[in-house]
């Protein structure tokens, strides 16, 4: 993962479609902390050589801010994904900070595109391993897998649940995701949620929910976010850029949870460095190192967020 990816929040990452010029225009001026320009299911098949070509122009000649700036190619299932990346990684330039694979299956889809990656970087002159990776989980068999997915490249950045995709591919009966799912009687995607988590978080990779298909029910968004928010999932895919304004909020710490989290390092700093003991009183609590690594994990995600600690 790049030093710069690393430290970027991915709380709201915003989808736009590879086809659309208007849209494309727009998506620099949102709020999202993520871009990713969609060469897939947003494009229609006619439409799939031209959208490289806006994604390109898009990339070079618009005004990006600091967000990470991703394309979204077509999987190794369609026709479409070596000439995605020639196209795309061939004439994008150093701006492009990353590709995502969607449908992965197995570990060797993504060894794949590292492989091509690596070529099409030497051949243009961007540096070595310059462009990352996000892989999505979409089907039972990339489930399974995503264990070894998460550790087959270095350039691997995010792991992305595809929950449409996988809906379909396990047989749920279901049309449409939105907040409803999580009132099932069973709710597969809580074991979905729980190994793609640990998968991801193991190999030090960011983890991504997916798309809330009823883009004008904000209420539902925001109730569906923070269910995979309390998993300790870093963000999810916002539809529009009203959804993102949801979402960075949804992802972000409060400022309560962030200001409690430096009290509590700033407590064990001071027991560990002045007593002898691993463990102190913090209020009516017992804190120790362990407490430290929550408080840890909360300050930095409140930092990537620009938070800072009231005075």
């Amino acid at each position: 993962m790049s030093q710069r990816s690393r430290y970027r929040p991915r709380r709201s990452c915003l989808s736009t479609p590879g086809s659309s010029e208007r849209f494309l225009a727009k998506a620099p001026v949102s709020v999202a902390d993520f871009s990713f320009l969609d060469l897939e299911d947003s494009v229609a098949p006619d439409e799939k050589v031209d959208a490289r070509d806006k994604v390109v122009r898009a990339i070079r000649d618009l005004h990006w801010d600091d967000r990470v700036l991703c394309v979204r190619l077509n999987g190794w299932q369609s026709p479409w994904t070596y000439a995605d990346v020639l196209a795309v990684v061939g004439h994008a330039g150093e701006r492009l900070d990353e590709v995502m694979l969607p449908k992965v299956r197995r570990a060797a889809d993504v060894v794949a595109l590292d492989l091509l990656l690596s070529q099409v970087e030497l051949n243009v002159g961007l540096p070595s391993g310059h462009v990352g990776i996000e892989a999505q989980i979409e089907s039972a068999e990339g489930l399974i897998n995503v264990e070894e997915i998460c550790g087959a490249s270095s350039r691997l950045e995010s792991i992305v649940f595809g929950p449409a995709d996988f809906a379909a591919s396990i047989a749920m009966p279901v049309t449409t995701i939105d907040d409803s799912i999580h009132d099932a009687p069973s709710n597969p995607f809580s074991y979905a949620f729980a190994k793609i988590l640990v998968a991801g978080r193991a190999h030090g990779l960011h983890v991504i929910d997916g798309p809330y298909l009823k883009v004008r029910d904000l209420e539902g968004l925001k109730r569906s976010a923070s269910i995979s928010a309390s998993y300790g999932f870093d963000g999810k895919w916002a539809l529009t850029p009203d959804q993102a304004i949801i979402l960075n909020d949804v992802y972000s710490p409060s400022q309560d949870l962030f200001d409690r989290s430096y009290e509590i390092l700033d407590a064990y700093q001071v027991a560990t460095r002045e007593t002898s003991s691993g463990a102190v009183m913090f209020g009516d609590e017992m804190i120790d190192e362990a407490s430290a690594k929550m408080a840890q994990s909360f300050v930095a995600r409140g930092l990537r967020a620009g938070m800072t600690r009231s005075t």
